[in-house]
């Protein structure tokens, strides 16, 4: 059984904002994001761990680093979901698109503008992390420093949830989950684990393109 913990990065300048980063390039992680990532660099202190992927864009591969993991290896197809037209702007302006309604309730039938859909999201990060499961003994455990859309799908295909109901797991920012890949059949064994539940509670205001979040006070 080989464990994947999977690690949303840690808050952004663009999580602050309320600002769908996408790929965009340049988003670092605020001082908060920081905080929670030289925070979980203590909560792995002393875990053995296997290897490490991330995704390549900045705020994943800061995290990374951050968290004592310099050296994780950068992998394309868990990186974030690509949002087309839609990367950069501010998250309140997109809940008046006509597709905002699918988002939340039928992601399986969005495309993004210029970008993917949903799931050629889904399946690509779903492949991959059992991909990288399968690469190490089944004792090991690996980590995934990746993005709340993609998070949340690797969640729903290891519930054996449709995507049009991945909308109903939330990943904060620096939130750990942790998946038991045995074959066919994984086991979640955690949720959005690693953050107080004072926090927890109020980032959450119902489901939202890129992941969700709401910036909370450093």
């Amino acid at each position: 059984m080989t464990k994947v913990v999977l690690i949303r990065h840690g808050r952004s300048t663009a999580n602050a904002q309320g600002i769908l980063a996408g790929r965009a390039p340049g988003i670092s992680l605020d001082d908060v994001g920081r905080r929670q990532a030289g925070r979980l660099g203590e909560l792995f202190a002393e875990v053995q761990i296997a290897a490490a992927y991330t995704s390549p864009i900045q705020r994943c591969r800061e995290t990374a680093e951050l968290a004592g993991f310099p050296d994780a290896e950068p992998v394309d197809d868990i990186t974030e979901c690509d949002y087309g037209t839609w990367t950069g702007a501010k998250l309140e302006s997109l809940h008046t698109e006509e597709v905002w309604g699918d988002i939340q309730a039928a992601p399986s039938r969005v495309s993004f503008p210029e970008g993917e859909s949903m799931m050629e999201m889904f399946q690509r990060t779903t492949a991959m992390v059992r991909e990288l499961a399968a690469r190490h003994a089944e004792t090991e455990t690996v980590l995934v420093f990746s993005h709340g859309d993609p998070i949340k799908a690797v969640l729903a295909d290891a519930f054996g949830m449709r995507l049009d109901d991945f909308q109903r797991i939330h990943v904060s920012p620096a939130g750990i989950s942790i998946i038991d890949y045995r074959g066919d059949r994984p086991f979640v064994m955690c949720v959005n684990a690693g953050d107080d539940p004072t926090s927890m509670l109020a980032s959450l205001t119902g489901p939202a393109v890129g992941g969700g979040d709401v910036s909370k006070p450093a």
